[in-house]
């Protein structure tokens, strides 16, 4: 049973009763780990009424400006116009599934390609899990090697190929140097472990050793080319750049999972604002505005095993009607000149008074952060990969600041490993609002610092 409580549980009694009711017929009374009492959402998540543009209000009536953004999907805000109109019209005057293939995919795909110089090809799924399963099954096929090189602290997904190493208690995970691979939780194969290396990020040296033993059998390297699920954590200079040589001189493939990147840092994502060309690329939340749809695309030579059928990819539900009329939509409004550059300049904004917030309470935080992807480290020194994560954020703290804001009408997810999102439909006035609201929520931190 849980020991927390809301600040003002009143304020949220509707929310409360609703999960009370649904924890008697939904195992954890809800429907992703993400939203679990164990995630953070101590004593029991929010319960949505409706979202338009850049604020959520919640059961109890509640209204809030929204940065959780539903963990990344609304780039453009909740129901945005544009999004929203061409689902309604695909729907009412076409359909939804037909298993068999629609122009509007050609358009698309066009679009992805176009917008990204690394993608050659394409091919449509319904989610990012989804996505890096194909990708790491390509990888293996194409170079005929059987192992993966990930990350410790980063989240590709809940496939039991990859669900390893995301959030390891230290006590079990092994070296620093040599992190062992331990699985999310019972139920996956141990035999799997045998196919994975786990690296810590950041770590030029610890992949090239890894490379130096094992070469020979790594067919691929998966990576974010910015941690965003353990907090967000930024590459170090060189070290994108490394990893891409690294791979190339292998001969084994490089993985950019842009599921929460793609299309949010830039309309080429992570991989087009560091200037990276990784082998093949995973993208989902930013490319549907909120719809699910997800793609795997990358250079036509490795693509052509799944042109030939040689790897399958297959999906009812891939490119559906729904999916497809929202991508489009979404990426013509991304592509209009200019856009990300004033979403940046709003976001810097947010950066500067939120560090500003954080000097003047002389507490031990800092922002870290890219663009419209951000969170606010309560630590007392740099955190440059997990084990650093583990060992130094203060969630106590962070809890203070989350519940602080959410009291005062500011909503992100309530767990420090996750990141604050802005989207498009921030205005100037939601950050200086924002703002506001976080100098008296940083008050409060002070005073229990």
């Amino acid at each position: 049973m849980t020991t927390m409580t809301y600040k003002t549980p009143a304020r949220t009694a509707k929310s409360a009763q609703y999960f009370t009711n649904a924890r008697k017929i939904i195992p954890s009374g809800v429907n992703s780990t993400a939203r679990a009492v164990w995630s953070g959402w101590d004593p029991y998540p929010l319960f949505v009424d409706h979202g338009t543009g850049s604020r959520l209000t919640d059961v109890d009536g509640n209204e809030y400006i929204d940065y959780l953004l539903g963990l990344g999907p609304m780039i453009l805000g909740h129901r945005p116009p544009k999004v929203t109109k061409a689902v309604v019209d695909f729907i009412e005057k076409r359909g939804t599934v037909f298993a068999l293939p629609v122009a509007d995919e050609l358009t698309l795909s066009n679009k992805i390609i176009n917008a990204i110089p690394a993608v050659e090809q394409v091919r449509l799924c319904n989610t990012g899990t989804e996505a890096v399963l194909y990708a790491v099954r390509l990888a293996r096929a194409y170079t005929g090697r059987k192992k993966l090189v990930r990350f410790e602290g980063m989240y590709h997904g809940f496939s039991d190929g990859v669900y390893w190493s995301k959030h390891p208690g230290l006590n079990v995970a092994g070296p620093d140097k040599a992190p062992m691979p331990i699985p999310q939780g019972p139920g996956m194969p141990a035999h799997l472990a045998d196919s994975l290396i786990i690296l810590p990020w950041n770590d030029v040296d610890a992949l090239r050793e890894a490379f130096a033993r094992e070469g020979q059998d790594i067919a691929a390297v998966i990576t974010e080319a910015v941690m965003c699920n353990t907090g967000c954590i930024l590459p170090e200079p060189g070290y994108l750049e490394a990893v891409r040589e690294i791979t190339a001189k292998n001969g084994a493939l490089l993985i950019c999972d842009e599921v929460i990147t793609g299309f949010r840092l830039s309309l080429a994502g992570a991989q087009g604002y560091y200037g990276l060309e990784p082998d093949l690329s995973t993208y989902a939340k930013g490319l549907g505005g909120g719809f699910p749809v997800a793609a795997l695309g990358g250079r036509k030579d490795v693509m052509a095993l799944v042109a030939d059928g040689t790897v399958s990819m297959a999906g009812t539900y891939s490119a559906n009607g729904i999916a497809v009329s929202a991508a489009n939509a979404a990426l013509d409004e991304l592509a209009a000149p200019g856009l990300y550059d004033g979403l940046y300049e709003r976001c810097q904004q947010l950066y500067d008074g939120l560090e500003k917030i954080i000097a003047d309470n002389k507490v031990d935080a800092y922002v870290t952060g890219l663009g419209p992807v951000l969170q606010v480290w309560f630590a007392d020194q740099p955190i440059r990969n997990y084990r650093d994560a583990a060992r130094y954020a203060r969630h106590d703290l962070f809890r203070i600041w989350w519940e602080e804001m959410l009291e005062r009408g500011v909503l992100f997810h309530p767990g420090a490993f996750e990141n604050l999102f802005v989207s498009f439909a921030h205005s100037k006035d939601d950050i200086a609002q924002t703002l506001s609201v976080a100098a008296e929520a940083m008050r409060a931190v002070k005073a229990k610092h």
